[in-house]
């Protein structure tokens, strides 16, 4: 006869298991067995036991979704393998010519294409192990994304264990996103409007805010769902394994993990011709953003044939949907000073609801599209959010005009500082030359403390502003000299909030990479690609200074207009004071390129196959890398090396039949002491 403890465990399991089992059915299935108040109850027992027997807790019990102790900062979490975004297509032309080349590519060989629908969300990567959840981290750049375990705990369809299948994968990384159904984004902005919180511009940044909150808790709070695309790196047992986008996404709903709903296989144009139009005309019935369709093709070995650019898989599409449109009211235009002293003009709109998202305000660019539009203020105009995010405004209807509309006049004198404004070699945008223009200055701190520059989390817009008001800002080198005596007396700061936003800032101090502060300078023409070019070419910014136009136009990416701008970028007296502070700071990278061009697996493929005695996997993949090459999940002719551990199976005959080259764990062990 069982003990009351081990009673107590059984009982635990088995309100899990329950529990795990509803959550699959109602958020997965959409087909739940049982009312709201038995699962209520079901919860409520297993909190009680856990609560009153703490030694039952259990990492992966669906009590653990309500959130844990708030975070400082978020760190760092490096992807085993990129998490690329996709190239975007905005016609079925474009599609044609994707399905075209690849056919090209891939000669003799007759690829289908996986078709769902492109969730508009926030990219997350979610790590199990041994069917626990472990881990989750967001896109970030593509190689190093933010740690959001803790958060993406909270989200209420995600499974914290997998179901125990026969295929159940050691390790498994999913990728999927993270959004918001459109009604409850509704409610939450009337929630934060109501409490005079600024609201969310759109689901997507509401998805996006509320998983990189510091505070589990709000995270928790927050209506957020998760749906699984694809996957990263996977270790099954062995033999085991997908071989295509179709079984990824049944194989993961098997393992009890929501998916995005609505993909299927199209064999031709005519077919994903249909599933577009079929996916456009449901966009606007779905609870959640749909933004285009994705298409992927579906056998995983021709996608590694296919490979990658620098920035997206060429085995994958997004095909956008149309930009939505609609009708409402200019009741002004006013000017911004941007951080290199452009003046845009910013249509004031009378509030226009599109796809869900309340459009106030829309980028006129500069005065000539204002006068090639013939934009009145006043006028009735058709609005659109192109890529369903940037407003814009299209044109006027001239017709309904009365006559009281007024024509804008644009300002010869900058509207932050009074100086005087001009056009630069001709171009469109006047600009405002004053260096101290205290708009200038906002929005260059802005930038710097942006994802595109050193993403420091809690420094928004609304306290670089306070803080350049106040004084305590007056180049991007006063963040770090930053205090908690500077910032409590600030209104609505508190010791909690302080304590984040220094942490914030000595943690973008830690993490800082020469690319990154290339790109959080605000270079002219110098985003975060061109950054990381001038980085492999000029290990610091002495160097990069010291270049001129005909160095730094042998860089590819780099023509005569972009040179220039570097080049007079650090001429400019005030940067090079700017520079001289972040050195005596310690904000000084060095660029350190991930390996020599001579290592010994430099552009080779490499699969592994049989359990490892000495390296987990995952550890393997991280050598093969450093070493310059690349790990893939199957074996095909492409394939230059296989390394065998204990009972390989069938890839190592796949291997020998097509003659790769294969070695040993102690083979493979010794080429990695040899390389170090």
């Amino acid at each position: 006869m069982k003990n009351d403890s081990e009673q107590l465990k059984v009982r635990a399991e088995e309100l899990r298991r329950e529990i795990n089992y509803h959550n699959y059915r109602y958020y997965v299935l959409d087909d739940p067995v049982i009312s709201d108040a038995e699962y209520d109850r079901l919860v409520a027992e297993l909190k009680n036991l856990e609560n009153e027997y703490p030694w039952l807790d259990h990492p992966a019990s669906p009590t653990k979704k309500v959130g844990a102790a708030p975070a400082r900062a978020f760190s760092p979490r490096k992807h085993s393998l990129p998490m690329y975004s996709l190239e975007n297509s905005f016609s079925l032309h474009e599609v044609r010519d994707f399905v075209h080349r690849v056919q090209k590519q891939i000669a003799h060989t007759d690829p289908t294409f996986w078709a769902e629908p492109k969730l508009d969300g926030l990219a997350v990567e979610v790590i199990y192990e041994q069917g626990i959840y472990t881990a989750a981290s967001t896109r970030g750049d593509g190689y190093v994304g933010e740690d959001v375990t803790e958060n993406v705990r909270t989200i209420r369809n995600l499974p914290l264990s997998l179901f125990h299948l026969d295929f159940l994968p050691r390790y498994l990384e999913v990728r999927g996103e993270v959004v918001i159904p459109k009604n409850e984004f509704v409610r939450l902005n009337d929630f934060k409007a109501r409490k005079g919180e600024k609201v969310f511009a759109n689901p997507r940044n509401a998805a996006a805010g509320s998983v990189r909150q510091l505070d589990p808790a709000i995270t928790a709070s927050r209506p957020l769902y998760f749906f699984a695309y694809g996957t990263g790196l996977v270790n099954f047992p062995e033999d085991l394994g997908w071989n295509t986008q179709e079984e990824i996404a049944g194989g993961l709903k098997e393992l009890g993990l929501p998916v995005v709903q609505g993909g299927r296989i199209c064999f031709d144009l005519g077919q994903i011709e249909a599933c577009y139009q079929e996916q456009l005309k449901k966009r606007e019935q779905s609870a959640f953003d749909i933004d285009g369709l994705v298409l992927k093709v579906n056998e995983l070995n021709l996608q590694d044939l296919l490979g990658f650019t620098s920035r997206a898989p060429r085995w994958a599409l997004a095909l956008k949907f149309p930009a939505l449109q609609g009708k409402t009211r200019l009741k002004d235009i006013q000017v911004q000073v941007g951080r290199t002293g452009v003046l845009t003009p910013v249509a004031i709109l009378e509030p226009l609801s599109l796809g869900g998202v309340v459009v106030s305000r829309a980028s006129l660019h500069n005065e000539n599209e204002i006068r090639n539009k013939d934009l009145k203020i006043g006028d009735s105009v058709l609005v659109q959010r192109a890529g369903d995010v940037i407003p814009e405004v299209l044109r006027p209807f001239k017709q309904e005009r009365t006559g009281t509309e007024l024509d804008f006049v644009f300002p010869g004198d900058c509207p932050a500082c009074g100086s005087q404004v001009a056009r630069l070699n001709h171009e469109v945008a006047l600009r405002c030359l004053n260096l101290s223009c205290p708009a200038r200055l906002e929005q260059g701190l802005i930038y710097f403390v942006s994802k595109q520059g050193l993403d420091i989390e809690g420094l928004g817009r609304k306290w670089i502003r306070i803080l350049v008001d106040k004084g305590l800002l007056r180049s991007p080198a006063d963040i770090f000299r930053l205090s908690r005596e500077d910032l409590l007396p600030l209104e609505r700061m508190g010791e909690k909030l302080a304590r984040n936003i220094l942490d914030s800032i000595a943690l973008a101090r830690q993490n800082v990479t020469l690319p990154k502060l290339i790109a959080a300078l605000g270079i002219r023409h110098v985003g975060a690609q061109t950054a990381k070019k001038l980085a492999e070419h000029f290990p610091d910014l002495d160097m990069l200074a010291a270049a001129d136009e005909e160095a730094l136009q042998r860089i590819e990416e780099v023509g005569p207009e972009v040179a220039g701008s570097i080049v007079k970028f650090f001429r400019n007296p005030e940067n090079q004071k700017l520079l001289q502070e972040l050195k005596k700071l310690g904000l000084w990278p060095v660029y350190r390129p991930r390996g020599r061009k001579d290592l010994p697996l430099q552009g080779k493929k490499t699969v592994f196959t049989g359990a490892l005695k000495t390296l987990t996997r995952e550890k393997a993949r991280q050598r093969v890398e450093d070493l310059g090459g690349k790990v893939l999940s199957s074996i095909t002719g492409n394939v230059d090396l296989v390394v065998v551990g204990e009972n390989p199976g069938s890839k190592l005959a796949r291997a020998q039949s097509l003659g790769v080259k294969t070695i040993s764990e102690e083979d493979f062990l010794r080429l990695i002491e040899d390389s170090d």
